[in-house]
């Protein structure tokens, strides 16, 4: 087991957002959580990657391998998503000023790791994800699918024991958005880390091992 949550609630503004929703993401495994819009996909992805905490219930639980995540303060959780959990997100959120090279660094030059192994390992994921000749542009010279790889290849920068991805096929079209779930299997076989992918896009979830669905906060 990589990722477990128990009977998780949530409550914003007196709407219940999550109800009694439990999931559980074994080792080199995707999973996709499909639903419409409102249905909480993104609050249950916060709180799974410890961005937002469920509401205090007697039988909730989270926890990343064996390790509790509930009641830790703030920068042991920040440690931890620096660390074990990579992020990839509808809109890139790439730092314009700086090019793809450093922005795949950034998440390691944050946990301090050496330089030389962190520069190699940048290098290697850039060229993995077909972006080795696009290393040194910056986001705005770089198509809408490239960006999207330089954010996925900064997620995996730390070798995280799984990705949190929210749309990250939402703004590009077809062929890309095939090409980069494509990709997500790949890196699962060669790297070994879990997926957990919230999309709209049901014939890109079908290529997922397991498909979840969020209805009214509910798992259906």
């Amino acid at each position: 087991m990589v990722l477990k949550a128990s009977h998780v609630f949530k409550t914003k503004q007196n709407v219940r957002i999550l109800e009694d929703v439990s999931l559980e993401v074994m080792p080199a495994e995707i999973v996709a959580i499909t639903g419409p819009s409102g249905a909480g996909k993104t609050t249950l992805l916060n709180i799974l990657g410890t961005l937002e905490s469920p509401d205090v219930h007697t039988q909730t639980g989270l926890w990343l391998e064996e390790r509790s995540l509930l009641h830790l303060p703030d920068n042991s959780l920040a440690k931890i998503r620096n660390h074990s959990i990579g992020f990839v997100f509808q809109h890139h959120g790439l730092l314009t000023e700086f090019n793809a090279l450093e922005n795949v660094l950034l998440p390691g030059m944050i946990a301090k790791k050496e330089t030389k192994e962190l520069n190699e390992h940048a290098l290697y994921l850039l060229d993995r994800l077909g972006l080795s000749q696009r290393k040194l542009h910056k986001p705005q010279a770089l198509s809408g699918g490239e960006q999207q790889r330089v954010a996925v290849a900064r997620a995996l920068i730390n070798h995280p024991k799984i990705v949190l991805a929210d749309e990250p096929s939402g703004n590009l079209d077809s062929p890309n958005a095939r090409q980069l779930h494509d990709l997500f299997h790949e890196l699962v076989e060669t790297l070994k880390c879990a997926f957990i992918v919230v999309t709209h896009n049901t014939e890109l979830a079908k290529n997922a091992h397991r498909i979840l669905k969020l209805q009214d906060g509910k798992m259906v």
